[in-house]
Formats: C-alpha cells, structure tokens, sequence
C-alpha cells in the first residue's frame, strides 16, 4: 500500500468547524485506498495587539489533536503577518522536513499552494520525493505580489497540480503558466450518506425554525470576500417587503461581531439565526431546512457547500466565480456577478418565489468522495510511475 503524506492548512478545528471539511473529506477517502498520514501546519504567531492574520479565527491546536477517521500531526512554525510572508515557505519547510523522514512517505501531497505547498515541495527535494500540489480557490484565484511570485515557484517546481474544477485548471495554464499535461481537474464529491433529500417540515421543527418562514441559508465562514456585507443588505431590503423571509447565518469568522451589528442596525434580528460553526450532520439538517442556500462569494473555487445544497434538493444563489459555474445550472439556482448586493437580491427575491424539482436537483449529484480519493490515488501513481522510470 502506498504511503502518502498529506499536507494542508486546512482542516476542520474545534475553533471553525466549517473550514476545510472538503480537505478532510479527501484525506478520509484517500485513507482507504493508500496508507495517509495528515500534516497540519499552523504558523504560530506573536500574541500582540493587531498582529493576527485577519481572515480565519485565530486559533492553534496542539499535537493531540485528532479528527475523525483521519491520521493527523498538528504542528506550529514560527511567523508574523505579513512580514514574513516570503519566508513561511522556508521556515515551514524545515519544520515538516523531520516529520516526513520519520514517516517515509512514498510521494507528499499538498493543499494550499504557498505557503505549505512550498513548504511541501521544499521537504519532499530534500527527502528525494515527488511532490503534488492541489490548489483549492482563493490559492491561486486571490494572489498579489510576493504570493503570486511564490505561488509560480511553487507550481513550476511541482511534479503535478490538482485544481477542484476545470475554471482554475484554466488559470493556472494561463495566469501562472503551468504545463497543461502537468495539471489535472479533479472536482469535489460529497457525502452521499449525509447529504441527501430531507422533509423541511421535520427538519424545521427539530431547528426551530417557523414552518411558514422562507428561509435563505449561508454556511461558510464569515469573511468580506464571502459577500456578508451584500447579503445583508439584500436581505434587508426583502425583509423589509416580506415579513415570512428569515436568514440562517450558520458558520463563524473574523466578521462575526460586525454582522452582528449589521442584523441589529436592519432591525430584522429576530428573523436572523447565527447557530455557529458545525459539522456535516448539522449543515445538512440546515440546508433541509431551507428554502434557498445563497454564497455570493467574491472568489471560489468549486464551492462544496453549492454542490451539498443542491444534492440536498435545494436551489442556489451564487456569483458566477471559480467553478460554481459546473455546478449550477438553469435547473438548480440562479447565478450573479460578485460584489452586487442588487442583482443578489433580485436572484433571491426569484429563487423563493419559484416552484424548484427538488427530487430531480438530488438524482443529478452522484459524485462522492470514494470517486474523488480513486481520481487523485491515479495522478499520485502516475508520477510515482514516471519517477520509477
């Protein structure tokens, strides 16, 4: 059985359950099929007053961390925000550098192109292995200066690339000049167990959400690039018109107190629910729930949530960015441009007042994470194979 060392930043922690859940749900299915152990990578920062990375919840687990189903080794490296954005490849190069000899993996793979996909890559030259990175959205689709210069490196040093749909394949060929024979799509699953079609009815009476309320569901985490501040405002102005329409917030993030304050200053907090981050179980009992999932995400790139909403039978509201585009279609949701708190609310104000098939919505998603883990198993023998020669 192949050894293979999975690297990532991205998983889900006690702190922000709903990050990363994909990453774990690749790790998990991989699992099964090759002998995976996960390496966590967390930069430790300085406990100072406005040094903290804004956009995730700050946060480190130990090494006893564990997740479910998963062979996981947290760690921390040295950093600061910002200012050693240059070097966190290095420096978390040579802190998985010992935990990959102790290992003796056959090939590494990494999630997350700089700074760990670097890092990776910096270990795996070291140790004499091949190395695959897979970028996942905002890695390849979000990058400016010093990380678009390291996220080149990276991916030019690469064995292979994965990306999660074919609009980022297309970015990195074209944007970061990748080899195309060098990266492969490879598009998300979901739990078919967990998500699936649902009575709204029960699920609303075990949430203690109204039975006659249209519900619009967001699940991800609260960040600015996510839309929060134009989903707001649209549901403000429905809300305003329809006094039945009620908004489920489910996730955490950086913008928790300032949407907060937002819901307050609209006037419409009790028809706002913020039950927090949760797992997959939960998520899916929400999206039973509700009437219309929405992500009007400035930058994706093949959004999980979108594909488990509408697996679950329910339609979707998303920004026309990244992969959505693969997913939804004229069956399935409504999609828009990023950052147009107009046009959001319009699709909304469509999407609750169309009849939706939900059935024929949850009988076109089949593609579970099994399929996901045999697709990537593949890419992984591929390069060991071409090594071997």
């Amino acid at each position: 059985m192949r050894r293979i060392a999975l690297v990532t930043p991205i998983l889900p922690v006690p702190h922000d359950q709903t990050r990363g859940r994909y990453i774990h749900e690749t790790a998990r299915a991989l699992g099964a099929l090759a002998n995976v152990r996960v390496f966590f990578p967390q930069v430790r920062y300085p406990r100072i007053p406005g040094l903290a990375p804004r956009s995730f919840l700050r946060g480190e687990v130990g090494s006893d961390f564990r997740l479910e189903g998963i062979d996981v080794e947290a760690y921390t490296y040295p950093g600061l925000p910002g200012l050693s954005r240059a070097s966190n490849g290095i420096v978390g190069g040579w802190a998985l550098t010992p935990r990959l000899r102790a290992f003796a993996p056959d090939l590494v793979l990494a999630y997350w192109v700089y700074p760990d996909g670097y890092a990776a890559l910096h270990a795996a030259r070291r140790l004499g292995l091949p190395c695959i990175v897979g970028a996942r959205g905002s890695d390849i689709h979000v990058r400016s200066g010093i990380n678009a210069f390291m996220t080149r490196r990276t991916l030019a040093g690469a064995d292979a690339m994965l990306t999660v749909s074919h609009a980022m394949r297309t970015v990195a060929i074209e944007r970061f000049g990748v080899a195309a024979d060098k990266v492969h799509a490879i598009v998300n699953g979901f739990d078919t167990a967990v998500f699936h079609l649902r009575d709204q009815a029960a699920m609303r009476a075990r949430l203690g959400v109204a039975a006659d309320a249209r519900l619009i569901l967001y699940v991800g985490r609260f960040v600015e690039a996510k839309g929060m501040r134009e989903l707001i405002t649209a549901f403000r102005r429905i809300g305003q018109r329809d006094d039945k329409v009620h908004l489920a917030l489910v996730g955490d993030g950086v913008m928790r107190e300032e949407l907060i304050a937002l819901v307050e200053a609209s006037g419409l907090s009790a028809r706002v629910l913020m039950p927090g981050g949760t797992g997959p179980a939960a998520v899916a009992e929400w999206i039973g729930a509700a009437d219309v999932l929405t992500l009007p995400s400035w930058s994706e790139g093949y959004p999980n949530v979108v594909v488990e909403a509408i697996a679950c039978g329910r339609p979707v509201v998303a920004t026309d960015v990244g992969g959505t585009r693969e997913i939804v279609d004229a069956h399935s949701g409504i999609l828009i441009p990023p950052r147009d708190a107009d046009a959001l609310e319009h699709a909304l104000q469509s999407a609750l007042a169309r009849d939706w098939d939900p059935a024929g919505m949850s009988a076109a998603m089949r593609r579970d994470w099994h399929d996901v883990a045999v697709d990537t198993l593949q890419v992984c023998e591929r390069i060991l194979q071409a090594r071997a020669r």
